[in-house]
């Protein structure tokens, strides 16, 4: 087990430092000059030189590079034009709009995201693979039939609409509920849960479609095995089989995708963020993408991406806890 941990880990760290890598080149050497992008259309050239030599654009590619990895590792230290300011490690730069640390910045958002995500990602899981065990279980039956074209109608429905019907239905038709907001946990626990109820359940009914076809094509393959038609003939109930071992050979797809599921939608949130008026990182993005606020962008994008390399070596550990060949591997 240390060796398979070792090993995934140095994985994920290679990883990491290729997305760095891509990441810069395309937002840094991409766009071209950054200073102007940065100074405004209507800067003379000695202020895009100042600005040039305020951000270190005038050193070679490789050592501005070498920074932004020193940054991340170590802090580094940033010119204001009045003064010099440190950033601490892990530092992902300085917004060109509000001279905020980057990831002072993220740190404000992410507890808004990850509310929304944790508990999204709780109620797609328990509503879709619930959804595809029963199916499989009444295979053939009116109830599968329903259940399936349920989980079509979800998957083709976008956020957005199941959102703005839920609004209307629960906020202002029958007013069940306020208005969607978020209220930070430490403040108070039940408007915190309130707040976030109507997104938690549009993204749960849209993901869990996914996992219930998921669920039930791997529950079905796992049905037809063998072992499962021997323990039918030792007399195993059926509710046993299904729980006990139909559903642990059908884990694993749900494992793969849940995992990568869970790590993009810390940056995959917008449309539901920006349809609840909720303050997170996917709302955070839209607007650094707006303002061209390349470090804003580049650390998210790379938090997001840190948030999927972590959810799939989530997901190898339980690999190796569902399954000990996989440690061998």
């Amino acid at each position: 087990m240390t060796g398979f941990l070792i090993r995934r880990l140095g994985g994920a760290v290679l990883v990491l430092f290729a997305l760095t890598a891509i990441l810069y080149g395309i937002f840094y050497v991409a766009p071209g000059d950054v200073a102007q992008l940065v100074c405004g259309p209507r800067c003379s050239p000695a202020q895009v030189a100042q600005v040039t030599g305020q951000l270190r654009l005038d050193d070679p590619l490789y050592v501005q590079y070498g920074h932004f990895l020193q940054g991340i590792v170590a802090g580094r230290d940033f010119s204001t034009g009045t003064g010099v300011e440190h950033c601490s490690a892990p530092c992902l730069g300085v917004s060109y709009q509000s001279d905020q640390q980057v990831m002072q910045l993220i740190l404000a958002k992410l507890p808004v995201t990850g509310s929304l995500v944790v508990g999204a990602f709780a109620g797609w899981l328990l509503l879709g693979v619930g959804t595809g065990v029963l199916s499989a279980w009444r295979r053939g039956r009116l109830t599968e039939r329903v259940l399936t074209w349920l989980t079509l109608a979800g998957s083709a429905m976008p956020v957005f609409v199941i959102g703005l019907l839920l609004i209307i239905v629960f906020c202002s038709t029958l007013q069940w509920l306020p208005a969607p907001s978020y209220v930070p946990f430490t403040e108070d626990p039940e408007q915190w849960a309130w707040g976030l109820l109507l997104p938690w359940v549009s993204l749960a009914l849209i993901e869990s479609a996914k996992y219930a076809r998921l669920t039930r094509s791997a529950m079905l393959e796992t049905l037809a095995e063998d072992h499962v038609r021997t323990f039918r003939a030792y007399g195993v109930g059926e509710r046993a089989i299904i729980g006990r071992h139909a559903l642990r050979g059908a884990v694993a797809p749900v494992i793969a995708l849940s995992a990568l599921d869970f790590g993009t939608m810390f940056g995959g949130a917008v449309l539901t963020e920006s349809l609840f008026g909720i303050p997170g990182i996917g709302r955070e993005l839209v607007n650094a993408v707006k303002l061209v606020d390349l470090p804003v962008v580049v650390g998210m994008v790379l938090v997001t991406g840190f948030f999927v390399v972590l959810a799939n070596a989530a997901a190898d550990l339980l690999y190796a806890l569902a399954d000990r060949r996989v440690v061998l591997s």
